[in-house]
């Protein structure tokens, strides 16, 4: 594949996701870079060729090769990550159309590149992403953009006894991310999104009711002491019976919430809603945050 070719291809994928005119324009700078190294860029075509002839293809070694010839470049490993993944949609598209998966599904999963491109902008100030391992769970197949969630099949790792149901280990299961969109987690939406994926894995279940699952910090049960009840948040929290919570080691996982780094100063934390006026006060008390682990079935 020709330099040009792939620059025009990554150009219209960026317009077509609505990414933000700086973030084009770094993106394609970064690819001018490689491009214009010939050791480099064939490094980088031969990671796009790999996937092209194997979508299941084990992605940590082909991020590090990006990672090794973004550095010998000059370029941000970011911003290197986020490039790799918009240069492979184009042989996603045709991963999911051999396949006969709806192409809108394709743009539904593409549409993360966006948020978390969003992520980076606003954490670490840099277009680019800083999860690049993330995305591949899109690009083998194996996770799907379901309406406002997205969702994978997984396993249980332990066996439950919840309220009316069983969870036993080893168990097939559906597993629920929450994109960052920058809207809200309309209830409404949720309940869609949980009916989409039902049907989307039948086949994974037969008979049997289907089984979700979610393990995040959203589920820790304290976030329901602070909610208002009715709130979207506390209607998606109580979908589950959580089975299992753990304390974080430390802060670091407060991006989630805030977009930006902890510092170490709880009053420097972004206090601007409900919820992150709670965590901030809970941080300043030097509480421990926590994730959880819930499950639901649907018959």
């Amino acid at each position: 594949m020709d330099a040009s070719t792939l620059r025009a291809r990554a150009k219209y994928y960026m317009e077509a996701l609505s990414f933000p005119a700086d973030a084009q324009s770094d993106l394609l700078a970064a690819f001018d870079k490689i491009a214009a190294n010939g050791t480099s860029f064939s490094r980088f075509c031969a990671i796009l060729e790999a996937y092209r002839k194997d979508c299941a293809i084990h992605f940590t070694p082909l991020q590090e090769e990006n990672q090794a010839l973004c550095e010998a470049v000059g370029v941000h490993p970011y911003t290197g990550k986020l490039l790799l993944y918009v240069s492979l949609a184009e042989p996603l598209r045709a991963h999911y159309l051999a396949r006969g998966i709806d192409e809108g599904l394709f743009w539904a999963a593409m549409a993360d590149l966006a948020y978390k491109l969003e992520e980076c902008r606003l954490v670490h100030g840099i277009n680019g992403s800083f999860v690049g391992m993330w995305f591949s769970g899109f690009f083998k197949l194996e996770r799907f953009a379901l309406g406002r969630l997205q969702f994978e099949l997984t396993r249980a790792k332990k066996s439950y006894t919840c309220a009316d149901f069983q969870v036993t280990e080893g168990q097939t299961a559906i597993n629920i991310h929450i994109p960052r969109t920058g809207t809200r987690l309309d209830h409404d939406e949720v309940l869609e999104s949980y009916a989409k994926a039902k049907e989307f894995f039948a086949d994974a279940f037969k008979d049997a009711p289907t089984l979700f699952t979610c393990h995040s910090w959203l589920l820790d049960p304290w976030n329901l002491t602070v909610l208002r009840p009715d709130s979207n948040l506390a209607a998606f929290i109580r979908d589950f019976e959580i089975v299992e919570t753990e304390e974080c080691p430390d802060y670091s996982q407060l991006w989630r919430l805030f977009d930006c780094q902890y510092t170490g100063d709880p009053d420097a934390l972004p206090q601007d809603s409900s919820l992150r006026r709670a965590y901030a006060q809970r941080v300043k008390r030097g509480e421990k945050t926590a994730v959880g682990l819930g499950f639901f079935t649907l018959k």
